[in-house]
């Protein structure tokens, strides 16, 4: 026995190590999610270990709850997987109305092939001031333009804070990430800047989001000295003081794509959404000067990166998947999801329900509480109605010669029939015609059983309505649930599509869980209806029963009535 309770002992604790082993890091925050960097061949499957990468997280209703958050998002930090260090980040989008937001996060190390490292993303601390910052998320050796700000406020987002000499013709909000370049034949231009100075023989890369329009089948993506990035021919280009030296990929209109190139160690490669498309033997030129980006492009343009490293084809993978629409690295978890407890699915549909629909599932919430107390009550009373009504006929059938006598025992009052019965005995009292009910002085002719007949008929309507009452709210029930629900989740569409047409993010990600919370309602409507469709047909086949021996229990108490009473 001790040695068994040393093994339940045992098991238990190992059952508590993953939760021991999850600190919270500060008490201050109330919620937290994690976000996993699942490495391994069923996620971003890279090769290589990867040093202060800058990760795109985007969050929406389906992986974070906005309303525990404050509205712009100060209060969020990330912090590694030790629970300890704060990572630094920068918000470029939260819309906490429209249930959306981009955050980019500077991881300092992602492992190759490794499913099980994570970092955890708190929030829910209504007195943290932010800390967001892009001058200490983005390494100095790169230049990065989002496009988040008005057109009027373009700069660098990283430390350099390079101002563009010429700006795009428009900034779209609801771009890629957050704001996009919408440009129109006229490029962006940087000036000359330290930054944008590359040696020969160095290293250098250069990573964008691409959506051109349907006819730009050739403009120049970037160019500086003797180096240009084109489009010819819907297929990527690099040139080196005019001459193509690497061509791969083909563009395609009207979509955002990741392109990329990397030089380094005599080597350059082109990357298409996060894919070597082309390579070739290459040193890097001399790069200073002025910077054109989107020259003759017409379409639009984000997430611009130019550095002075060499970036892997990895990095290239990472990036594609975290900043586009689609990506599902890195991916957002939340906690007592991870934990297998708390936070369901349902949970996560209720969390995104908007306030017609919690109006509607209210509503129904009141008529499944209405329909459930009629069908509880209405099945006690006729329980009690066929007890009574078994114990009566036995005692009327038991009476022989005079069953009036019955009517003065008031243990039957519960008993439909037994209702009928006082209605005949009193219709018999008024008709005793000088002798008393019960002796041979009453003599009744057959007009008088008619009369008397009727009067029962007559009570065995009122007492049908009687057993019948508040029926109809289980029809209402039943018939006005699912319509009442429907009403819901369409509203609830509605509303989902206009935000997310209103925020401009297409991302799957974001429209599930609000579709997903407007078909509870319609759910609802149906958890409505089903209990009261078949509470219903149960009571009203009982009740369908008590009314046949009730008009059984008439025809037998008039014959009894006309045999013993009658001329």
């Amino acid at each position: 026995m001790a040695m068994f309770i040393k093994r339940v002992l045992i098991a238990v604790l190992l059952l508590c190590l993953p939760t021991l082993s999850h600190a919270w890091w500060n008490k201050d925050w109330k919620q937290r999610e994690r976000v996993e960097l699942n490495t391994s061949a069923q996620g971003a499957d890279t090769k290589e270990a990867l040093t202060g990468v800058v990760l795109a997280v985007r969050l929406h209703m389906g992986n974070f709850s906005f309303t525990d958050a404050k509205p712009d998002g100060s209060d969020l930090r990330f912090v590694a997987a030790d629970d300890k260090t704060v990572l630094k980040h920068v918000v470029e989008r939260f819309d906490a109305a429209n249930g959306l937001a981009v955050l980019w996060v500077q991881v300092p190390t992602i492992a190759a092939n490794n499913a099980a490292q994570s970092v955890w993303l708190y929030h829910g601390n209504p007195k943290a001031a932010s800390i967001s910052d892009g001058k200490t998320v983005f390494d100095a050796g790169t230049v990065v333009f989002n496009f988040s700000e008005d057109g009027a406020a373009i700069r660098d987002a990283g430390q350099n804070g390079i101002v563009p000499t010429q700006k795009p013709a428009v900034i779209e909000p609801a771009g890629l990430l957050g704001g996009s370049a919408v440009l129109k034949g006229e490029p962006l231009v940087l000036p000359d800047a330290p930054a944008l100075h590359h040696p020969a023989g160095g290293t250098f890369s250069i990573s964008l989001w691409l959506k051109p329009g349907a006819a730009a089948s050739k403009a120049t993506i970037y160019r500086q000295a003797g180096l240009a990035l084109s489009i010819d021919a819907n297929a990527l280009v690099l040139k080196i003081g005019g001459k193509e030296m690497v061509r791969g990929g083909q563009i395609k209109p009207e979509l955002w794509q990741h392109v990329g190139v990397a030089v380094s160690s005599g080597r350059a490669a082109l990357y298409l959404n996060g894919a070597e498309v082309a390579s070739d033997k290459l040193g890097l030129p001399e790069l200073a000067g002025e910077v054109s980006i989107g020259e003759g492009l017409t379409g639009q343009i984000d997430a611009v990166q130019i550095a002075s490293s060499g970036r892997s084809a990895d990095w290239f993978k990472l990036a594609a998947k975290s900043q586009g629409i689609d990506g599902n690295f890195p991916q957002v978890v939340a906690e007592a999801e991870e934990s297998g407890g708390g936070h369901s699915y349902f949970g996560i549909l209720i969390d995104n329900l908007t306030p017609d629909a919690w109006g509607v599932i209210g509503v129904l919430g009141v008529m499944f509480v209405v329909a459930l107390l009629v069908m509880v009550f209405k099945a006690q009373f006729i329980t009690r109605v066929e007890k009574a009504n078994r114990r009566f006929l036995k005692r009327f059938r038991a009476a022989e010669d005079d069953f009036t006598n019955i009517a003065k025992d008031r243990a039957y009052r519960h008993s439909s029939l037994f209702l009928l019965y006082e209605a005949g005995v009193r219709e018999l009292h008024k008709r005793h015609l000088g002798g008393s009910v019960g002796s041979a002085a009453v003599a009744l002719s057959g007009a008088s059983v008619n009369a008397i007949k009727a009067a029962i008929d007559a009570d065995m309507v009122r007492e049908t309505h009687r057993l019948n009452a508040r029926m109809v709210l289980l029809t209402i029930a039943i018939s006005g649930g699912p319509f009442l629900g429907l009403l819901g989740t369409v509203v609830g569409v509605m509303i989902t599509f206009a935000a997310i047409a209103a925020a401009g993010d297409v991302n799957v990600n974001a429209i599930a869980p609000g579709i997903a919370a407007a078909l509870l309602a319609t759910v609802a409507g149906l958890g409505v209806a089903i209990p009261s469709l078949f509470g219903y047909n149960y009571l009203a086949s009982r009740i369908k029963t008590i009314s046949a021996d009730m008009q059984i229990f008439v025809d037998e108490l008039v014959t009894r009535i006309a045999e013993q009473y009658g001329v």
